[in-house]
């Protein structure tokens, strides 16, 4: 074991000044609405055999971007007990604007446009369970400086880092990494990997690209992926079947992504990875040194280690100035924040109905 991390610090050590000398990179806008899978990937990953592609120059296009506004109010950061190690809240994010197309537009001045999907996936302390919550972006909260707001409006009042501080107040804790993915990145994931095959539960068709969904198994290609995760029309609870559906989507994601066909094909590999790099948007602190060491201590985690559901809600409702909101359960919500802060999130979603 020593011999291995010995070469594999060595190859960190090697990739980080290939980083220093690369050219500057060319900054992607977000482009479309999203279904965001990015850090998940870039983290359970490398665990799983992506090491060599993510220490390729591909690394090298991820754009990295602050999360903090040092202004705003946080929760306080988790102490962990002596010799334990706390848990890891990222917080993955997508955006429903078909204005933010600027290819040299910074990701520190996106503003004027709505998180379209926001989840948090929790990394649990011993490293072995991720769990991905769903938040609907119709949930009816406190924004600082901004009053109550639907929780999908913080970036478009204070770009990212509105945001980020928006769901930790949401959650009471604090998240350690942050990433977006954008259109073009999503759509090539999915062909990278040959499709990505769900179980669909209701058949509908999708008014983004005219596809029929028919109910069971099916393939879905990245044109048609992007139609899933997207529809709400269809449904009879809108925004609640379309989290179910991201959830099913990236559940089947990342079960090819740790399958046997796509761990033992160094070329799907390095392919997935590419697809995904040039168009991640990750946090400062997420460096190739940290991304892959915790890749390295998640290596054995398979997808029936990752579990989902949707954060606590009592239904819709209608705010004061006639919007149509999500009304969050605050009383389950402060157990849900008790279990967030214990890094026991595994534990809670087991407790709830998935998705």
């Amino acid at each position: 074991m020593g011999d291995n991390l010995t070469e594999f610090e060595k190859m960190l050590s090697e990739a980080s000044e290939d980083a220093k000398n690369a050219p500057p990179k060319k900054r992607h806008g977000l482009r479309n609405t999203l279904i965001v899978i990015g850090s998940i990937l870039a983290l359970i990953g490398i665990g799983a055999g992506v090491a060599y592609a993510m220490l390729n120059s591909a690394y090298n296009k991820i754009e990295r971007v602050e999360t903090v506004d040092p202004n705003l109010e946080r929760p306080a950061a988790v102490e962990p007990p002596a010799g334990k190690n706390a848990p890891i809240n990222v917080l993955l994010l997508g955006s429903d604007s078909r204005d933010t197309t600027d290819p040299n537009a910074k990701a520190e001045d996106l503003k004027g446009f709505r998180s379209d999907a926001i989840m948090v996936a929790q990394i649990s302390p011993n490293r072995d369970h991720v769990t991905v919550m769903s938040i609907m972006r119709d949930n009816w909260v406190q924004i600082q400086g901004h009053g109550e707001a639907k929780i999908n409006a913080a970036v478009a009042f204070g770009g990212i880092p509105l945001a980020v501080n928006t769901v930790e107040n949401f959650i009471d804790a604090r998240i350690d990494h942050v990433a977006l993915i954008d259109f073009d990145s999503f759509k090539g994931l999915t062909d990278a990997v040959g499709g990505v095959t769900v179980d669909n539960p209701i058949a509908f068709t999708s008014h983004h690209g005219s596809f029929d969904f028919p109910q069971g198994k099916i393939t879905l290609n990245g044109e048609e992926a992007l139609g899933f995760v997207r529809e709400r029309y269809a449904f009879t609870d809108g925004d609640y079947q379309r989290a179910r559906n991201q959830q099913i989507y990236l559940k089947g994601l990342l079960s090819q992504m740790l399958s046997k066909e796509t761990l033992t094909n160094p070329g799907k590999i390095s392919g997935t990875f590419d697809a995904l790099s040039p168009y991640l948007i990750v946090d400062q602190d997420l460096t190739l040194t940290t991304a892959a060491g915790l890749g390295y201590d998640m290596r054995n985690i398979r997808k029936g280690d990752i579990s989902f559901f949707t954060s606590p809600t009592l239904g819709t409702g209608t705010s004061g100035d006639g919007q149509s909101i999500v009304l969050p359960d605050w009383t389950e919500i402060e157990v849900l924040r008790a279990a967030m802060r214990d890094g026991t999130l595994d534990h809670y979603a087991s407790t709830r109905q998935a998705g």
